[in-house]
């Protein structure tokens, strides 16, 4: 059971190792150009794989319930799915359901662990394969691997983590299969909650630290982008650095390099932003055309 690219590799891995005797995934989603249906990457690796794929919108209705015992599968395996899942399903294979969770739990339980750890600057973060409970991934794990968050995006992580949830995926399966997995109750001392990024927590204002500005460019997506007004003009901030030398706060300079926006204890320079309306572009780029003023100045969203 699984929706995005984070889930692909976690299938794709079973699909080498293991029988997959079904998918369950969300429906098919508008988008694009004439908001044609598409499948979600889970549907097309399973497709291709000529695995049966099912796509109810809910699995709270008994019907479906049923549908899931029916496949007499040994364990659900869940990454990424997008739905809750009752109680019925969590019994429906004899080993229960479990999750590639893409944070250390018990810390970042909750739909956005990855972007939350980036915002808090964690130093490592990691997967962890757990057995789902009814509680938001309460339940106890048997294999954690972790890595460094560094200066990694959030889509650099995602990407990273997807791998090494993967690899513990096999490794825990096997050693359920094997009678010798020991699953370890989390820590309540240690919890900390991962809800969905709002769009104001990505803004980019002059009165932050350098740290905090890299911090929110990093974690940003297309769902919540780090977002300020340079000059008069709403821009997404899609890629950025520390500077060394740069302007005072809120000021604006532009280099060879990038556009460089001024904040409390230093600057930041931009490398790649997305205009109103258009698609990514070089930061030089945009400033040339947008013909800065020497005095240039930039600003927060309200």
């Amino acid at each position: 059971m699984g929706t995005p690219e984070f889930a692909v590799p976690s299938l794709q891995a079973l699909l080498r190792v293991h029988e997959v005797v079904a998918v369950y995934t969300r429906p098919d989603a508008a988008s694009g150009r004439g908001s044609a249906l598409r499948p979600t990457p889970v549907k097309t690796v399973a497709v291709a794989a000529d695995v049966p794929v099912f796509q109810p919108k809910t699995l709270r209705d008994p019907d479906v319930i049923d549908q899931v015992a029916a496949h007499d599968a040994d364990v659900i395996v869940v990454a990424a799915y997008g739905l809750i899942l009752p109680l019925g399903v969590l019994v429906a294979a004899p080993h229960g359901a479990i999750n590639v969770h893409a944070s250390l739990l018990p810390r970042w339980r909750g739909a956005a662990p990855i972007e939350r750890a980036i915002l808090a600057g964690d130093e490592v973060t990691g997967v962890s394969i757990m057995r789902m409970e009814e509680g938001l991934d309460t339940g106890p794990y048997c294999v954690q691997a972790s890595t460094p968050v560094a200066e990694k995006t959030a889509l650099q992580l995602t990407g990273e983590l997807a791998s090494l949830g993967a690899e513990a995926l096999i490794e825990a399966l096997g050693r359920i299969e094997a009678g010798t997995c020991e699953w370890r109750q989390q820590e309540e001392a240690g919890v900390t909650y991962a809800a969905k990024l709002e769009k104001p927590e990505l803004l980019l204002d002059p009165v932050l630290g350098v740290d905090e500005a890299l911090r929110r460019v990093r974690a940003s997506s297309r769902r919540a982008p780090a977002r300020a007004v340079l000059a008069g003009h709403e821009v997404v901030v899609a890629e950025a650095m520390r500077a060394g030398d740069g302007p005072a706060q809120g000021r604006i300079a532009v280099d060879r390099d990038g556009v460089l926006l001024g904040f409390t204890d230093g600057a930041l320079k931009i490398t790649t932003l997305r205009p109103q309306g258009r698609a990514d572009t070089e930061a030089t780029a945009w400033a040339r055309g947008a013909r800065l003023a020497p005095e240039a100045m930039w600003e927060g969203l309200s």
